[in-house]
């Protein structure tokens, strides 16, 4: 197994996505670790089955629906057990190109680091979303890096690559959120822990296949929890470091 990079893929329901990204990844000589929530279409037996052809994918099944968050502590737990040195986040519906991860690698320099993978700069774009959607996360963005003083073009994203040098100055189970805000939370964690903070232009693919796990409820719950945290940040500002950083 190659110790250096594992690649860290949540997933639910995400049986047809899966069998187009495995192949893909298993191309880049890369570890992989599937944290299943529980899907009932068979999305953890099939992972199961092309890991035990390649020797490379781990599977990790839950009895149910954690959250987001819940799933990339648990990976961020089992690679640093394990020895490797960067931990990888990827979106299981296709919407993260394998290509652009390759431009992540070569980013990455020694250090406290996160790499992200960012479509709000020159050279990024998104297909096939609707306006709509491309201005509420450009607004997601835009509000919270106002609210938390991040100089990042794209908080809401889930593409990036994230030092274990820097995860270990983390206190990840005092993260507050499970959901989607969870990058939003880990970016402000990596920022105030001094990280060398790269970003890549990437293409971000709306998904084909499955469903959207993206809500209304999921975008107030970001407004909300980034709200908070700006608001520690302003009357409370050496408070928030402390509780993040070791």
């Amino acid at each position: 197994m190659n110790r250096d990079y594992l690649v860290i893929v949540p997933t639910y329901n995400e049986i047809t996505s899966i069998g187009i990204l495995l192949p893909q990844l298993l191309e880049l000589n890369l570890d992989i670790l599937i944290v299943d929530d529980g899907s009932p279409d068979g999305t953890a037996d099939a992972c199961r089955a092309l890991g035990l052809e390649s020797g490379r994918i781990v599977v990790v099944e839950r009895k149910k629906k954690l959250g987001l968050g819940s799933a990339y502590k648990a990976g961020f737990k089992y690679g640093e057990d394990r020895g490797y040195k960067y931990l990888i986040e990827m979106d299981a519906d296709g919407s993260h190109r394998v290509v652009d991860l390759e431009k992540m690698i070569a980013a990455i320099t020694p250090g406290k680091l996160i790499v992200l993978g960012t479509r709000w700069i020159p050279g990024g774009s998104v297909v096939n979303w609707p306006k709509r959607r491309q201005y509420l996360s450009r607004a997601g963005t835009a509000y919270a890096k106002l609210a938390l003083g991040i100089p990042l073009n794209d908080l809401t994203g889930g593409f990036r690559v994230y030092s274990v040098e820097l995860l270990k100055a983390l206190k990840l189970s005092d993260m507050q959120a499970t959901g989607y805000c969870y990058q939003i939370e880990m970016a402000l964690a990596a920022h105030l822990a001094g990280a060398k903070e790269i970003e890549v232009p990437i293409t971000f693919v709306e998904r084909i296949n499955g469903v959207s796990k993206m809500s209304q409820a999921i975008v107030i719950e970001a407004l909300v929890q980034t709200t908070r945290w700006g608001l520690s940040r302003t009357f409370r500002p050496n408070a928030d470091k402390l509780h993040y950083v070791k």
